[in-house]
């Protein structure tokens, strides 16, 4: 089939197979969003008098047909010869309508049809994202309550160091999830904006009315200037990764823990047996394969800030066909974010804490700060207090406090769970 941009010269097949790439398997995520584009576009094009009003009705309720009978029930395919989602999809109306099927394409470029296409797309997946990170929100925080009351040694250089609590530990992570919305909220307004009508990256003679089809798309404005609507390209797929990145962080972490708290030598917690694997020779081994693997998968995910400033580095403004490769860094690690999201979340909720960790003498010493404490409460220099503990600790004479009395925000008995969830809730994602 003639390529859009075909002016009667043909391209070597195998050049074709290199430039496409894997565009033509990862268009397909875009296809509804390419139909409500093009639907928002004519219906505009209508509007300011380069459709005529029955163009609009057959076009519009043949672009219906091809999402609702082709594209979601999820027969749509790119056929050979066809070079991306925008021609497909454009071949399907001419097939069907004739030459009226070719004036979609007025008053605008592949270039602005795949931004607003990767808009559509990356609007509904940070909305996606934001759902799986609220639902493992509602079980850390969960966690955090029902474990509240369960010691459990806090670590500082890998040592055992000060007491914690689950409570503590399952609602830090529940408040770094917060932190992470934040960065996924600012994200989300960003790639929330119009480029659509921006053409090539440098407008259209054609009195195109962009701030109705931002309208229609439910944008919430325009890139006003149709050069950084094109800049964008490269720029929204940044600052999306970085957001992803942090929220990779915050799930790399707690599975490294879970690796290290479900190990014998620590036994500070206990993973269902269908979250665990075992060993061809080892009849004891029940591994924590689900969280190294996330731990594996996360830090992949890490990199994509990296892999995705290095794709537009030293690109001059204006489009580049380098900004294709940038779709095979991001779609698959949004899927690969949703999936750890999901499988932490059902994962967290299964954890079985252990409530006598503090019971092993190993861990006294880990109450030296408290008795510090006392010491200066009853009227003991800080320092001579250090001291004196530090004396028992070396004569082996230190005998721990019995009882805990933290009382200050965010400690063990003031946990804060309720201002979490209350910053929570006023995010709008």
């Amino acid at each position: 089939m003639k390529k859009l941009w075909e002016k009667g010269i043909q391209t070597d097949a195998f050049i074709e197979k290199f430039t496409v790439g894997k565009d033509r398997e990862l268009d397909l995520d875009l296809a509804k969003y390419d139909v409500q584009g093009t639907i928002a576009h004519i219906t505009m094009l209508e509007s300011v008098g380069l459709l005529e009003k029955d163009e609009l009705e057959i076009l519009t309720k043949e672009l219906n047909r091809i999402l609702n009978e082709v594209i979601e029930p999820g027969n749509f395919e790119i056929e050979d010869g066809v070079e991306d989602v925008h021609s497909q999809i454009e071949l399907m109306l001419t097939r069907k309508l004739g030459d009226v099927g070719k004036k979609v394409h007025s008053g605008r470029s592949r270039n602005d049809q795949v931004l607003v296409d990767i808009r559509l797309y990356l609007r509904d997946q940070i909305k996606e994202i934001a759902q799986l990170t609220r639902k493992l929100f509602d079980t850390l925080i969960n966690q955090s309550e029902a474990t509240k009351e369960v010691l459990l040694p806090g670590y500082t250089h890998t040592q055992a160091a000060m007491p914690s609590s689950f409570g503590m530990w399952f609602g830090a992570y529940a408040e770094s999830l917060v932190d992470d919305l934040v960065l996924l909220e600012s994200t989300y307004h960003i790639v929330n904006r119009n480029p659509l009508g921006s053409a090539a990256g440098y407008g259209s003679s054609f009195p195109l009315n962009r701030t109705m089809t931002a309208e229609l798309l439910g944008f919430e404005g325009l890139n006003e200037n149709a050069v950084y609507a094109q800049m964008g390209r490269g720029k929204t797929e940044q600052t999306l990764s970085f957001a992803m990145a942090g929220l990779a962080g915050t799930l790399n972490k707690l599975a490294a823990d879970v690796c290290l708290y479900n190990s014998q030598n620590f036994q500070f917690l206990k993973l269902p047996d269908e979250l665990t694997t075992g060993s061809s020779i080892m009849p004891h081994k029940k591994n924590p394969d689900v969280f190294e693997l996330i731990r594996a998968k996360t830090n992949a995910l890490k990199t994509l800030p990296n892999q995705i400033m290095m794709a537009t580095t030293n690109l001059t403004s204006g489009y580049h066909r380098d900004f294709q490769i940038l779709k095979e860094q991001l779609f698959p690690a949004i899927e690969e974010l949703k999936s750890c999201l999901f499988i932490t979340e059902y994962a967290a909720g299964q954890m079985a804490v252990n409530d006598e960790i503090i019971d092993d003498p190993k861990y006294k010493l880990i109450f030296s700060v408290e008795a510090v404490n006392e010491l200066v409460k009853e009227g003991v220099p800080f320092r001579d207090a250090y001291q004196q503990v530090a004396q028992q600790i070396e004569e082996g004479s230190f005998e721990p406090p019995t009882e805990l009395n933290h009382t200050h925000e965010g400690s063990i008995g003031n946990l804060r769970n309720e201002e979490i969830k209350e910053r929570l809730n006023r995010l709008e994602i």
